[in-house]
């Protein structure tokens, strides 16, 4: 019964341990081999920014904004991820609620104290409320950095679980570039330093 529980356990790392022992044993002739990685698909990294939202923002006192569910995009060819957020306004300043929209793209970097992918080096784009009068528009897209910064600054896309962590131990490895690929992101698993 325990071999039958092992054995299942270590099938899915079985890509892992062939390719940390192709790198630890090259032959010659052989190219270089690339390293290991973990693929986190993109509907994975919906699941968990899910769990943080809808948010709600005061702002000034004036008005609140509420953000719903970010929905993901993956931008390959420049290694960042785009976050299309609904947004509706409301408050003592607005006549009635208003629809609009928030984009943000960021990078990703690994955080070991938790092992964690997070969002950072946010870019932020205008909120567009097209039932807004231009200068209630232009009043809320002055606070759109701050809003960013409270909603997707450091927010987790992916926590590594047990198991991939303790394979990437036994084998001398630790996370270390993320790309972001067609169907999600490729972390890299790489030789820890000595």
């Amino acid at each position: 019964m325990h071999r039958r529980v092992l054995l299942t356990a270590w099938i899915p790392l079985l890509p892992w341990i062939g390719a940390a022992r192709a790198q630890a044993a090259p032959s010659p002739d052989a190219a270089p081999a690339s390293p290991p990685r973990l693929n986190v698909p993109l509907d994975v990294l919906q699941s968990e920014v899910a769990k943080r939202f809808p948010l709600r923002y005061p702002v000034a006192g004036l008005v609140n904004l509420d953000l719903a569910v970010p929905q993901l995009g993956l931008l390959p060819a420049s290694n960042r991820l785009r976050a299309e957020m609904a947004v509706n306004a409301a408050g003592p300043i607005l006549q009635r609620s208003q629809p609009g929209t928030f984009t943000v793209d960021f990078a990703l970097r690994y955080e070991h104290s938790d092992r964690t992918l997070r969002a950072h080096q946010l870019k932020v784009y205008r909120m567009r409320f097209p039932g807004l009068p231009a200068d209630a528009a232009e009043l809320l897209n002055t606070y759109a950095p701050a809003l960013a910064e409270q909603s997707l600054r450091e927010v987790v896309l992916y926590q590594l679980n047990a198991q991939e962590t303790a394979m990437a131990d036994l084998l001398g490895l630790r996370p270390g570039r993320i790309t972001v690929t067609g169907q999600g992101l490729a972390v890299e698993l790489v030789t820890k330093p000595l």
